[in-house]
């Protein structure tokens, strides 16, 4: 008992600047203050370092070469398989039994080990079906808007507006006609997309124009019967 009480009030007289002059060793040092929470730093240049003028909020500016991420929210990768002095080695951390130590992926994408998955409990929505031939087309919308600089009599499509700079450049490979904020103007025009909405096809037929689909495989032109 004696040598135990010894060796704890050797212990608790041990400075602390003995303690932080170790800074080459791999352990994590724990930085805490009178008010602050205890916190693990990693780096051990910032361990030495006075920050006590960045932690005054009041007086201290922050500008571009002083800013700097705060102690211990970054730390060096961890490098695995590398020998079990890293602490990662051997079985990488995965340990050495189980389906989830094995190579490649041990379970698919939304798998629950069997119970009832979180993409089969949600309810299913009726006029929403899902699953393959059910997915929703996305256009690439071209409002009417944007057709009224087009000369009259002129064949109006998503590359010959791009190109005089009308619309932007598009996400989407297929296009979609639809009604603009102003009124259409355009005389004559005809206009060549994948879709049109039924109000944009009046607005353009009653200028005196044409609507002609085009096919989303091949972009060619497709005969008004066939589509």
């Amino acid at each position: 008992m004696k040598f135990s009480a010894v060796l704890l009030a050797a212990a608790v007289a041990v400075p602390v600047d003995a303690l932080s002059s170790f800074h080459g060793s791999s352990v994590a040092h724990r930085v805490s203050t009178a008010t602050g929470p205890t916190m693990k730093v990693f780096d051990w240049k910032r361990r030495e370092a006075d920050e006590s003028a960045i932690n005054d909020a009041e007086t201290f500016v922050f500008t571009l070469d002083n800013l700097k991420p705060a102690p211990g929210s970054r730390h060096r990768k961890k490098r695995k398989g590398r020998g079990i002095a890293a602490g990662q080695g051997a079985t990488c951390g995965f340990g050495m039994r189980g389906q989830k130590s094995r190579s490649g992926r041990p379970t698919r994408a939304g798998f629950e080990g069997g119970q009832q998955p979180l993409y089969r409990r949600l309810p299913k929505f009726v006029g929403k079906p899902m699953g393959p031939g059910h997915s929703k087309t996305v256009y690439n919308l071209i409002k009417t808007d944007e057709i009224n600089g087009a000369a009259e009599g002129s064949t109006v499509s998503f590359g010959s507006l791009f190109e005089a700079g009308d619309v932007t450049k598009a996400k989407y490979g297929i296009h979609k006609v639809v009604t603009g904020k102003k009124e259409f103007s355009a005389k004559g025009v005809t206009v060549q997309a994948h879709a049109f909405t039924n109000s944009a096809r009046a607005a353009i037929e009653g200028a005196g124009g044409k609507c002609e689909l085009l096919s989303p495989t091949t972009g060619a032109v497709l005969d008004p019967v066939a589509a």
